[in-house]
This record gives structure tokens, C-alpha cells and sequence, in this order.
């Protein structure tokens, strides 16, 4: 019996507090030891000693989108037609200096995102600072399809269309023709870079949004967090009162069992490493000072997570990680039954925690080169109003931003808002995406590090569909799925 098992049979037996406090020493110890081993090891590998992160922020509901990016210019009152009620006051749109390379026309921004001005325009009033830039009318696709193919179904679509939880799937996965083994995008690339670009301390996908299907792969799993650090087994073992104590010494006890049959064994194992990692990795966070950044992070759920998910950027060489994905989300966007006020309100929350997140990376961390962050949703809402609401739809906006992103564009084919027009697959503005997922995560990818015509099939299998990444060469944007990735930068 080692000392850990004597002492975790001792406490599940009743005894003291001060036993209690004996084997978080034991363990806080061992961790220590796995940790400088890990350290003194071989480092990182010989192949590099860049980090790059990429950051999700998934808009769970589907997002109006076409009421954060709106044409102001002679489309104006297209837009102002097809919206009728939920239409925005063009005198109320924030204005958008935009640079040469995007589609040139004219844009203003929801009167309750500033945040995201500032990151479009030049973060902090420095216009040599645009971080984002917009990606028009993007969405799932199998293929490319126009509406004739779409109408007379002579092209496979996405399944389920203007369902919540298939479409969620479907950005995550991208397979919207489905798939028997339920993979994610981030998990599949986990499971073809993490062995030669990290080390094996802990996985390289961060989630601070519970489980998702995003960061799952054939070989990886991710590890979720929460805004206070791992969940660990080792919380509260110096209160015995605490409801967790017993049910962490319970876990913890079973681990440390002898186990003669394989299965229990190998769950054993599984579940111990498992821990191990938990605890590995809260040392560390906790290790981190709450005064790390002097930016200051709105006091939302959403500015609290992207506050954790900047400790972990900051631990990525305490954690050995030159790759990393995280997860997390900002739900509450189905807005069926009024649309002005409430995402009024949530964008509100929303551009402020952005823009936060993006000036600590650079002006406290100084790791703004080395994270792309992207907004991702179910799908946009019908352009019309349902009468003081909208309703699922399609095709739609999303914002990409970073250090290494060429900010300052709309980019992509901002479509005919039309009402029956020749974007519209309904007589209610669900608009037909001329960008599909796959060219937006493609070039996300080429950044992360990707390569190889193999690889990019395993982790985004349809992109031929849409695109030849073999014909990318860096140094000429031009060959780029989209272009918002600086050239050189990847």
C-alpha cells in the first residue's frame, strides 16, 4: 500500500482535517515532481518554438447578423425595405474607416458596438492597429450552389437547414453532410498536430464552455475549464465539512486501488492521468497574479471568460503547448420574439469584452501576434421581421480579428438583401452563403500551421469542394482562401 492509498483510506475512514491536508501535501508534491520531469524532458520539439492560439467564440442561438453589419451607402434603403420594423436608423450606425483590399462599399456598425469600431478602425485610435475584419455571407455548405441548383435539389445541401442544434453541429464539425463518427474541426487538427508540436502535459484543446463536439477528434479530447481554473479532485481538501471532500476522497481512493481486471485497470489509469492534468494545470493557473493584465475585463460571463482563456495563452510554455485551441460561448441570440432591444443589449456586453481581450493580449502579454480569434453561430436570421422579431435563416457575418489579421475589410460577397431577390432562397431573406465554413476555417488553419494536402482532407474533407490549399503561396495574398491573414504571418 503506498502512502497515498494509507492516507486516503484513513480519511475515508473519518479521520481529521489534518490528514486531509497531509495528502493534498502528498499529492502537491508528486505534481511538482511529474511537472519538473516534464520540464527537464526534451522541451519542446526540434521543430519549431512558435505558439499560436486560436480562439472560438460561438454565438449559440444564431445571431442577427445583418443588423451588426449594415450597408450604408446607396444599399441603405434595400436594407431598409427588406428589414421593415427592425430596420436600424442610419444616423445611429457607427462608422467603419475602411482600407483598400475588401469589397470597397459602404458599411456602418450596431450603435452598441464600439468595441468592435475600435478593433476595425485601429485599436485604441491607432489606425496602424486594425485587428478585424468581417466575413460576408458565410455559412455551411457541401458545396458551392447557387439558388437554381438550390430550388431544383440537384446539389447536396447541409442536413436539417434552420435547425439550432444541427447547424451548431455543423459549424463545429464541418461535415454538414453529416458523419458516423461525430468529430470536430479543432479536434481533428488536435489530432494531427498536437504530437509534433506539444508537449503531452495536457490537451491542447481548452474549452471553457463545457464538452462541445468543436474539439473532440478521433484521438483527442478536450479539457474544460471553468473561469476559476480546472476542475480538480484536490478543491476543498482542507475543509472536511465541504460537501465535495468526501466524493473527491472517494475518486481519489478508487484510483489508487490494485485492479486485476483490465477494463477496471485501464479506466483507472484513464481517470488518474486525468486528474493529474487537472492538477497540473490549476497549479499553474493559480500560480498566475489576478493583477496579470491591467487592462480592465467587463465583469460579464463573457469578459470573465475570455479573462481565463487569457491565462491559458499566457501558460502556454509553463503547460508546453505551441498549439492551442478554446472554446467558449455567448448564448441568447435566437431572438424570435423582439430583436432591437435585447441584442442591443448583448452586443453591448459583447464588443466591450472583445475589445478588452484584444488590447491585454498586446498591450499587457504582448502575445497579440500569436492569436487569431473568430466569432462562429448556428446561422443568420431571416432579413424580414417575423413582426417585431426574426426568425432562423442562413448565410451571415462573422468577425475574425488578431494581430496577424489584415484588419479593415469587409471580405467575402456581401449579398442582395432583396426580399425574393437573387440571394434568397425563401420570400423572407434566408440568404444563400457565398462563403462557405470551409474557406473561412481554411485559411485559419493555414495559419495554425497546417500542411499538406492530407491533412487538410482528414480535417476539413469537403474543402476541394471550394478550394486548392496546395495553391497558397505566402507571400501572395491573392492565393489565399478569403485573405484576411496577413501575408508571411503563417
Amino acid at each position: 500500500m503506498t502512502p497515498f492509498q494509507s492516507l486516503s483510506r484513513r480519511k475515508f475512514l473519518g479521520e481529521s482535517a489534518c490528514a486531509a491536508l497531509g495528502s493534498s501535501a502528498i499529492m502537491s508534491t508528486l505534481l511538482n515532481l511529474k511537472m519538473a520531469n516534464s520540464a527537464v524532458a526534451s522541451g519542446l520539439p526540434a521543430s519549431g518554438t512558435d505558439r499560436k492560439t486560436l480562439v472560438c467564440v460561438f454565438l449559440h442561438g444564431g445571431i442577427d447578423s445583418f443588423n451588426l453589419l449594415v450597408p450604408n451607402d446607396a444599399r441603405y434603403s434595400e436594407y431598409t425595405a427588406a428589414r421593415g420594423n427592425v430596420a436600424l436608423s442610419n444616423t445611429s450606425l457607427l462608422g467603419l474607416n475602411q482600407v483598400a483590399g475588401g469589397d470597397d462599399l459602404g458599411y456602418g456598425l450596431h450603435p452598441a458596438t464600439s468595441g468592435i469600431q475600435s478593433l476595425f478602425n485601429g485599436l485604441g485610435g491607432d489606425t496602424a492597429k486594425r485587428r478585424l475584419s468581417f466575413l460576408s455571407n458565410v455559412g455551411t455548405l457541401v458545396q458551392p450552389t447557387d439558388l437554381t441548383q438550390y430550388r431544383s435539389d440537384s446539389h447536396p445541401l447541409p442536413r436539417s437547414l434552420f435547425s439550432h442544434i444541427d447547424q451548431a453541429e455543423q459549424w463545429q464539425t464541418s461535415l454538414p453532410q453529416g458523419d458516423n463518427k461525430l468529430t470536430g474541426w479543432a479536434g481533428r487538427i488536435a489530432d494531427c498536430l498536437h504530437s509534433t508540436h506539444n508537449q503531452d502535459l495536457t490537451s491542447m484543446s481548452l474549452s471553457f464552455d463545457g464538452n462541445n463536439i468543436f474539439q473532440v477528434g478521433q484521438n483527442t479530447k478536450q479539457f474544460v475549464m471553468t473561469t476559476n481554473g480546472a476542475l480538480t479532485f484536490s478543491q476543498n481538501d482542507d475543509n472536511a465539512n465541504h460537501p465535495s471532500f468526501q466524493k473527491n476522497l472517494a475518486v481519489r481512493s478508487l484510483m489508487e486501488q490494485e485492479y486485476s481486471n483490465m477494463m477496471e485497470k485501464a479506466f483507472a489509469e484513464l481517470t488518474k492521468d486525468s486528474v493529474e492534468q487537472s492538477e497540473i494545470v490549476q497549479q499553474h493557473f493559480d500560480a498566475v497574479p489576478d493583477n496579470f493584465i491591467s487592462t480592465n475585463m467587463p465583469d460579464t460571463k463573457i469578459g470573465r471568460r475570455l479573462l481565463g482563456a487569457l491565462r491559458m495563452i499566457k501558460l502556454r510554455p509553463e503547460l508546453g503547448l505551441r498549439r492551442q485551441t478554446i472554446f467558449l460561448s455567448m448564448g441568447g441570440w435566437d431572438h424570435h420574439a423582439a430583436l432591437l432591444e435585447p441584442q442591443n443589449d448583448m452586443l453591448g456586453e459583447l464588443a466591450p469584452a472583445l475589445e478588452a481581450f484584444q488590447t491585454a493580449l498586446e498591450d499587457d502579454l504582448g502575445l497579440g501576434d500569436s492569436v487569431v480569434t473568430f466569432t462562429a453561430s448556428d446561422f443568420a436570421r431571416t432579413i424580414q421581421s417575423n413582426g417585431s422579431g426574426t426568425d432562423h435563416a442562413w448565410g451571415g457575418n462573422q468577425m475574425v480579428f488578431g494581430g496577424p489579421v489584415d484588419g479593415g475589410k469587409v471580405l467575402g460577397q456581401f449579398p442582395n438583401l432583396t426580399l425574393g431577390g437573387p440571394d434568397d432562397t425563401s420570400s423572407r431573406g434566408r440568404l444563400l452563403p457565398t462563403t462557405s465554413v470551409d474557406e473561412f476555417f481554411a485559411e485559419l488553419l493555414l495559419w495554425f500551421g497546417l500542411s499538406g494536402t492530407s491533412n487538410f482532407e482528414t480535417v476539413l474533407p469537403n474543402l476541394n469542394n471550394f478550394f486548392d490549399v496546395s495553391t497558397v503561396v505566402p507571400t501572395n495574398k491573392s492565393t489565399f482562401p478569403l485573405g484576411f491573414i496577413k501575408p508571411n504571418t503563417f
